[in-house]
């Protein structure tokens, strides 16, 4: 059966030299893997340039409950991304954001909430030209809303550590190594404060950027056992020296 719905490219695989396999979150199916032809038709609609990472498209697929790959029948981009294409920043941003979505979104069920979150994110990225360095800080910490895991920041005032393992500020020192020195804390409670209106007012060191992302990633890692190395992540540091 056929079905219309949006969606956001995370990610493509070759696949038998003239296949590829696209993993894509969609509106209505959650994240999905689907199957495409490389070769250029006449009649088909399904360009490769179609397919960059963070690409946000309207596409007819066919959906079978019983079929883990799908296919898509037709697709069209909804929103132009060209700055996202043509600026190398904001390039490697989308491929780096991406390959985070790739590694953490799982789910087979539709969020209409997350979905919302990630595409009015891609919008603000294509016409952001201030404080883009921050841009994926803001979007990693407010992800974790979504992935159900955002830090309890009820009790942070006097509380001199962040608990990455419980995700709470906590007064005594955790008796677990998993924790932010005092430090550290302040500096957590200032960037959780960060939101795309605000990133541009923020300053951070080339040193102080690499701290943040780390930390970040460890409480990542802490909460989502499976998630695995970001390859892009050196090659984005590289940009902001």
């Amino acid at each position: 059966m056929l079905y219309k719905t949006q969606g956001i490219v995370l990610h493509s695989l070759p696949y038998k030299d003239v296949y590829t396999i696209l993993h894509i979150y969609t509106k209505d199916f959650g994240r999905v893997s689907y199957l495409v032809s490389r070769k250029s038709s006449k009649r088909s609609s399904l360009s490769r340039s179609l397919f960059m990472p963070l690409s946000i498209l309207d596409l007819e697929v066919e959906h079978l409950n019983k079929r883990d790959i799908q296919r898509i029948k037709e697709a069209h981009l909804f929103l132009s991304t060209s700055s996202l294409q043509a600026d190398p920043v904001k390039n490697v941003l989308a491929l780096f954001l991406s390959e985070v979505l790739f590694r953490v979104v799982k789910d087979t069920q539709a969020d209409e909430h997350m979905y919302a979150f990630l595409t009015d994110s891609i919008r603000i990225l294509e016409v952001t030209e201030k404080g883009i360095a921050n841009f994926h800080l803001v979007f990693l910490l407010n992800l974790l809303h979504y992935l159900g895991i955002f830090p309890n920041t009820v009790r942070q005032h006097d509380e001199h550590y962040f608990d990455m393992l419980n995700g709470t500020f906590a007064r005594q020192q955790p008796t677990h190594p998993y924790f932010l020195t005092p430090a550290e804390t302040v500096a957590w409670q200032r960037i959780l404060k960060m939101n795309y209106e605000n990133m541009s007012l923020y300053s951070f060191s080339r040193q102080d950027r690499q701290q943040i992302i780390q930390r970040i990633f460890e409480y990542y890692k802490l909460h989502l056992p499976e998630f695995s190395e970001i390859r892009s992540l050196q090659v984005l540091q590289s940009l902001f020296d």
